[in-house]
């Protein structure tokens, strides 16, 4: 009998154990962190971070989280809110972090979003988040502009260009045939004349040129020199006239008409010579092969680096017979 009694005894403590390893009131929901996307660009966007209950919550928990990595907040990114709150009766909450452009280098950094032990909730191990930050800003021609701001980013130029070589000082279109009647007003003066409307448009790609003494010619003589103060700046434009009164403002050109007269540039063919005030060549322009009558002018296409071609016959152009002081289709450089 002592030992039954025994028995029992040993029994009932087990079973009173095991009942209230079952009890489940105290038992804290489990907390999870996740994102909608681990990578983050630079240019404007953002990602979402989500805190996730495995269950509805009676009250209203505040989920705080450390912040790390390489990217600085505020200069980088920005944070919508400093803690994740998930509120009584929901099982989860979020924050927005918004990327903050900037121009600098920096390549890939990246922002770790970590949960902090927070109260009423289990937070269960690798709750961590890591995000790359991926720079937008790339210099692939190593001129010291971003290819965001340079207008030839796979050419190595100078900033003060952005980011394109200089090509120096250049004739961009030539008109040695004005049309008849108005239509070939070049100088817009309201007149039409055969030599007045001729013109020559220099381009000074850079750096500052000054032109003070300089001279153009033609085959024959000197037809112009230019006068003291002429000073073209980077990325400037010259228009000679051969005369008349020209008026407009030719895209902001610098405008003058040839000292002696005329440019007189033969339709038979003709050689235009820039020379300095040593009577050093600088520039030449041969028209021969561009001796064809075209009652318009010939323009590079595109402007100021390619071929010459008559004006109207290309498309940017829309059908005018010359821009002078503009890009073929009108705008300034």
């Amino acid at each position: 009998m002592k030992t039954k009694h025994l028995f029992n005894f040993l029994i009932f403590p087990m079973l009173f154990i095991a009942l209230n390893a079952c009890e489940t009131d105290d038992i804290l929901p489990a907390l999870e962190l996740s994102v909608d996307d681990e990578n983050l660009s630079e240019a404007n966007s953002e990602v979402t971070i989500t805190a996730t209950l495995n269950g509805e919550s009676d009250t209203d928990i505040v989920v705080p989280f450390d912040i790390s990595g390489t990217a600085t907040p505020s200069a980088d990114y920005s944070l919508s809110s400093n803690n994740i709150t998930i509120s009584a009766g929901n099982t989860s909450g979020s924050l927005t972090i918004s990327s903050i452009q900037d121009e600098e280098i920096e390549g890939e950094e990246t922002i770790i979003i970590s949960l902090e032990n927070a109260s009423n909730v289990l937070t269960l191990s690798g709750s961590q988040i890591i995000i790359a930050l991926q720079d937008d800003d790339s210099d692939s021609d190593g001129d010291g502009v971003l290819d965001a701001n340079d207008d030839c980013p796979n050419e190595a130029g100078a900033i003060e260009n952005n980011g394109c070589p200089f090509l120096g000082f250049l004739i961009n279109e030539v008109l040695y045939d004005p049309a008849s009647g108005l239509s070939g007003d070049a100088n817009n003066d309201g007149t039409r004349d055969a030599n007045d409307d001729e013109f020559i448009e220099f381009f000074n790609s850079g750096p500052e040129l000054d032109l003070s003494g300089y001279t153009v010619s033609d085959a024959s003589q000197i037809r112009h020199t230019f006068p003291a103060g002429t000073i073209i700046p980077v990325n400037g434009v010259l228009v000679l006239f051969g005369g008349g009164t020209p008026t407009g403002d030719f895209g902001g050109a610098i405008v003058q008409t040839a000292s002696e007269g005329l440019i007189n540039m033969s339709n038979s063919g003709d050689f235009v010579t820039l020379a300095d005030p040593s009577g050093t060549p600088i520039l030449t322009f041969d028209i021969e092969p561009l001796s064809n009558n075209p009652n318009e002018s010939y323009t590079r296409n595109p402007d100021l680096t390619g071929n010459f071609e008559q004006h109207g016959g290309i498309e940017g152009s829309n059908g005018t017979l010359f821009s002078p002081g503009t890009k073929l289709d009108g705008s300034s450089f």
